[in-house]
């Protein structure tokens, strides 16, 4: 869907983060005559006053009634559209898209590379753009990783190619700009934001809808996923990776079919998945009918994400890792894997979106670190699940109030021998956080590190 048919209409946004802003702001573009009204907390109405846009109307309810009032309601991704007053809304009649059905809906005919799976998406997009570009291809690293699509609606110097982290929030909105990606990358499937998606079904339902109804060209699909490898895709050639015939490892050594590449054990992609997520990336450029080969070696200089298994720094005989990524209890078993043998103090514990936790409680018994410190809304539940556990397993669990509470009573655990504090929350941030990003930025105020000199995110953007 094309900008330029939303002139006529009856048209509000809904949230006003850097995504709605981005929309505002690519609708004007196209369309400065267009009356909108944005719905939007009292706090961000200031902002929005700010432009001075006397076609610009602020409401802050966005009821059922009054978003009934409109033929188009282009929602921020956070807004999830299983809400009750956005589904009255829908039922009489509102049709809701997002800033990332737009942006497809005037780039059709580019050549767009769409990246989502529940945790590895972000790394994934970033050495694609990394190995892309040590080939000499120009190449946009945008979407859920940090750059809105909308933001990059007319680049100066459009690129060659478009590497697009979507999240489960997005990926329907690529059918709904009528574009059809060349390539579709999904990486796995595990249960995640259930809050937005309402259930665990739909939230498979919504992240396939990506392959299912956008039906990219080529799809890229990670053979070990039980998922993924059952889908049957009609309008889609699949391209698996982790399977012999393609891209895959045999313990730390990357293959292509029969043919030995190289050793990935010193590259900067910790755990297994990471470099699970290279044999994503290698099939992608291969894909794009580019030998990828050549380029594999390229992942040495690749700069890892914040955020995600980040080694911060040590003090005091305590190494600090930052994975407040982490959002779900698989993310955190992966983060475990990774220091195996290694004394470990882990952070667990956030925002409640209705996770099931009883599998790592489980896997606690065979592969649990020395300490394990709950936090957070879903604290107590994860607690509760691991001190029947802890007791015949025979790790320190304790609760915390907070993260600098849990950051001393990991300290605490560690004593005088020292080791790793590890924050995998396998939870949001929401409620004592404005972000994933906020909260590892605590985590390293709180370790005695500047917390300016883990943030930034290398790349993105277009070069």
């Amino acid at each position: 869907m094309r900008i330029s048919q939303l002139d006529g209409s009856r048209v509000a946004l809904w949230g006003w983060g850097r995504e709605g802003r981005a929309a505002y702001h690519a609708i004007r573009s196209r369309l400065p005559e267009l009356e909108l009204t944005l719905f939007c907390s009292q706090e961000e109405a200031a902002d929005a006053r700010g432009l001075n846009d006397p076609r610009l109307s602020i409401e802050h309810a966005a009821s059922a009634e009054r978003l009934s009032a409109f033929e188009w309601v282009v929602k921020s991704p956070g807004i999830s559209p299983y809400r009750a007053e956005a589904l009255t809304a829908a039922a009489q009649g509102t049709r809701f898209i997002g800033g990332t059905a737009l942006w497809f809906g005037e780039h059709a005919g580019d050549r767009t590379v769409c990246v989502t799976g529940t945790k590895g998406k972000s790394t994934t997009t970033s050495l694609l753009a990394h190995l892309l570009r040590a080939g000499g291809h120009r190449t946009a690293l945008v979407g859920n990783i940090g750059v809105p699509l909308l933001e990059v609606l007319d680049p100066e110097q459009p690129p060659e190619l478009w590497a697009i982290e979507l999240s489960s929030y997005q990926t329907g909105d690529v059918a709904a700009g009528g574009a059809r990606p060349e390539v579709a990358v999904a990486l796995n499937i595990y249960p995640e934001h259930l809050d937005w998606h309402g259930s665990q079904a739909r939230y498979v339902e919504d992240k396939l809808r990506l392959l299912t109804q956008a039906k990219p060209r080529i799809a890229v699909l990670n053979a070990d996923d039980p998922v993924l490898s059952a889908l049957q895709l009609p309008d889609s050639q699949i391209h698996w990776f982790g399977h012999d015939a393609g891209w895959h490892l045999r313990g730390d050594v990357l293959w292509r079919g029969d043919r030995r590449i190289m050793d990935t054990a010193a590259l900067p992609l910790p755990g297994r998945h990471n470099r699970g997520n290279l044999c994503a990336v290698l099939t992608v450029i291969e894909a794009l009918g580019i030998d990828a080969a050549p380029l594999a070696p390229h992942a040495a200089s690749f700069r890892p994400l914040p955020n995600r298994l980040q080694p911060i720094g040590a003090r005091d005989g305590i190494a600090y890792v930052n994975d407040s990524i982490s959002t779900t209890p698989h993310a955190t078993l992966a983060a475990l894997e990774c220091y195996a043998g290694q004394r470990i103090a882990l952070l667990v514990g956030g925002h409640d979106r209705g996770v099931e936790w009883q599998g790592f409680a489980e896997a606690m018994r065979q592969r649990a670190p020395l300490a394990i410190v709950t936090m957070g809304e879903n604290g107590p539940r994860i607690h509760a699940l691991l001190a029947p556990v802890a007791a015949q397993a025979g790790f320190a669990l304790s609760a915390a109030a907070d993260l600098a509470q849990a950051m001393d009573q990991a300290r605490a655990a560690l004593g005088e021998q020292g080791g790793v504090v590890l924050l995998s929350p396998g939870a949001p941030s929401f409620g004592a956080y404005r972000d994933y990003v906020a909260r590892g930025r605590h985590f390293a105020e709180l370790a005695g590190f500047d917390p300016d000199s883990i943030s930034a995110i290398a790349g993105l953007g277009i070069a």
